[in-house]
């Protein structure tokens, strides 16, 4: 058993086969949650989104705050090591979120009325108005993942790109100022998104 927990891609594959036993569970005459393309579609998004936004709220939360008091000779470690690391999930699991909630949107039959706020059925639906807010809140953080903090994060950390330090210093504060207004902006986003369903039904 510790041999799964020492492997983090063995604790996710064994977490996945778990997910679809249950899944597969026999439940009072109705065909298993596998073959529910929605649900199967809402448990990634869910997923993701709580990989891109855990690691939104530690960088902002944890990371930034903290790195002016950890000891020069320590720093490296941080932006050689644990930043590239965190970033590759951060991002990919941004654009995954995006992705999966799109093709969600879209499979229920309700994107265009969600991405136009209701306005293609006259502002009839509140709920379309409502999710589709966060939709727009989510699809402005997903292009500053990739438009500008990672850019900018490119040329703080040197990774592949070459700049001095007065470059360094300044993408810094880009990709700061971008990740602190994605964390704004994930507060609206996520009462979108989880009151939706409850307040609609």
């Amino acid at each position: 058993m510790a041999k799964i927990f020492e492997n983090l891609y063995l604790t996710l594959a064994t977490g996945l086969v778990l997910a679809v036993i249950i899944m597969l569970l026999p439940d009072s005459g109705w065909a298993p949650a596998l073959g529910n393309v929605n649900g199967i579609l809402q448990w990634l998004h869910v997923f993701f989104g709580i990989t891109w936004i855990g690691l939104l709220y530690y960088f902002n939360f944890v990371q930034i705050p903290t790195m002016p008091s950890v000891p020069a000779e320590l720093k490296p470690a941080v932006s050689k090591f644990i930043a590239p690391e965190a970033l590759f999930w951060f991002r990919w699991a941004a654009l995954f979120t995006w992705v999966m909630g799109v093709i969600l949107a879209i499979n229920r039959g309700y994107f265009l009325q969600a991405v136009t706020l209701g306005a293609t059925e006259g502002f009839k639906v509140p709920q379309h108005s409502f999710i589709g807010v966060g939709m727009w809140l989510a699809t402005v953080m997903f292009i500053n993942v990739w438009a500008f903090i990672w850019p900018a994060q490119k040329i703080a950390l040197g990774l592949g790109v070459e700049a001095d330090a007065d470059a360094k210093a300044a993408a810094t504060r880009k990709a700061m100022l971008f990740s602190r207004t994605n964390t704004l902006l994930s507060i609206p986003m996520l009462a979108t998104m989880t009151m939706n369903q409850t307040i609609f039904g």
